[in-house]
């Protein structure tokens, strides 16, 4: 019988910023573009953003970038 594994946390701003070494405000307006992928919390113009780091690995390598580094670290930080 197989367990389920635990799902991946979010992080928030400043830990996607940390991992895409981009500012956190940055990764505030990438977000709320589209261009990368996110999740938005609550109503309204003050929203709260949470990210998850793999998501954010498959984006960056999806548009052609080397990303063997990104994959491992988005792996060590769960």
């Amino acid at each position: 019988m197989m367990t389920n594994p635990e799902p991946e946390p979010f992080v928030d701003a400043v830990e996607a910023g940390e991992f895409l070494r981009l500012r956190p405000r940055r990764v505030l307006e990438l977000a709320r573009q589209g261009v990368i992928p996110a999740y938005p919390l609550g109503q309204g113009k003050r929203r709260v953003w949470r990210f998850r780091l793999s998501e954010l690995a498959s984006a960056i390598c999806s548009r052609g970038v080397h990303c063997a580094h990104a994959a491992v670290r988005a792996k060590e930080k769960n």
